[in-house]
């Protein structure tokens, strides 16, 4: 699970990544250089490779649906109603198995958040055509990735689904319940390897906003591996993301990858004030541990799934 010096994150036809890099120490006049020269690689790219905005952004090898494939299956799990009353009653989830489960070995966990929107069905972990499943089959098949265990909750403490979609509050308590209720059932019930090294949090727009506020900002504890893609305006901002982090170097973070569009008018700015500048803030993030992926595209699964498909092989990256 370490990652190696020489790893370098895959895009379309090798698609260049525009990876930015936050941790020098340009003027600030060099460093809008530099974005400026980044924003023109991207275009080139997109004038010369297929769109970055729709799935065929990952190789298609990575999309083959593999009849020995992992599995999906839904589950039911209690939890208190935080952002309510208090009382008891099912959530939902569903959790990906690698291909070859095997209760007699231990597995990493990535918990992988939906939108403002979406529920726990989101991110299509739900038949053989998911995308999520079929990245992972093939990653895991290729010998790029070690197996590990993917679950898709619903993102919002509570039960009332009239109250599910604009209610941010209920999307902030949902940390109580990561803590209390979803990461101790899953492994209770799943072969994991219950540490925060094994441990990984990621999410699209309000899901990148809680892989932010709540993954890094509540639970560095618990978790060591973070994927933001488009995070939501309602960021926490660097300074107070930074001043978490380097208030407990004890809890070192793995990696925290971010994927944005450039064209996201609903999430750039706001997620790029949450964590662009993280290398320059913050005395434990470095290149070595965080890397800034701005590209063509908008607020979109083009955009997302390429982010899983990056950070699946950052998480699971292979010996």
């Amino acid at each position: 699970m370490n990652i190696k010096n020489s790893f370098k994150i895959l895009t379309a036809s090798a698609l260049a990544l525009s990876l930015i890099s936050c941790a020098s120490t340009k003027s600030d006049a060099a460093q809008l250089e530099e974005e400026k020269r980044q924003a023109d690689i991207a275009e080139a790219i997109r004038q010369e490779t297929l769109p970055v905005g729709n799935v065929n952004a990952i190789p298609s090898e990575y999309q083959q649906i593999l009849v020995d494939g992992g599995t999906i299956e839904p589950i039911a799990y209690k939890s208190k109603n935080y952002y309510g009353d208090g009382q008891e009653k099912n959530k939902l989830a569903n959790v990906y198995l690698p291909y070859g489960y095997d209760g007699t070995k231990k597995y990493p966990v990535l918990y992988l958040m939906h939108g403002i929107g979406g529920n726990e069905n989101e991110w299509g972990m739900t038949g053989m055509g998911s995308v999520v499943k079929r990245v992972m089959d093939n990653l895991i098949k290729n010998g790029d990735i070690e197996p590990f265990i993917v679950v898709t909750p619903n993102g919002k403490s509570g039960f009332d689904p009239k109250n599910s979609n604009n209610n941010y509050l209920a999307f902030y308590k949902f940390g109580e319940e990561l803590r209390n209720d979803l990461i101790p059932y899953i492994d209770a019930n799943y072969s994991t390897i219950p540490d925060r090294e094994h441990r990984a949090m990621a999410g699209l727009s309000m899901g990148g906003m809680q892989t932010i506020n709540i993954g890094i900002c509540e639970c560095l504890d618990l978790i060591s591996w973070f994927g933001a893609f488009s995070a939501a305006p309602t960021s926490y901002d660097v300074s107070r993301v930074a001043s978490t982090i380097d208030a407990h170097p004890e809890y070192k973070i793995n990696y925290f990858y971010n994927i944005c569009g450039l064209q996201d008018n609903v999430a750039y700015g706001a997620h790029s004030a949450a964590a662009k500048m993280l290398p320059r803030m913050s005395e434990n993030i470095t290149e070595e541990n965080f890397s800034w992926q701005e590209l063509m595209g908008g607020h979109d699964f083009g955009i997302w799934y390429l982010g899983f498909f990056n950070f699946a092989r950052i998480f699971g990256k292979a010996e």
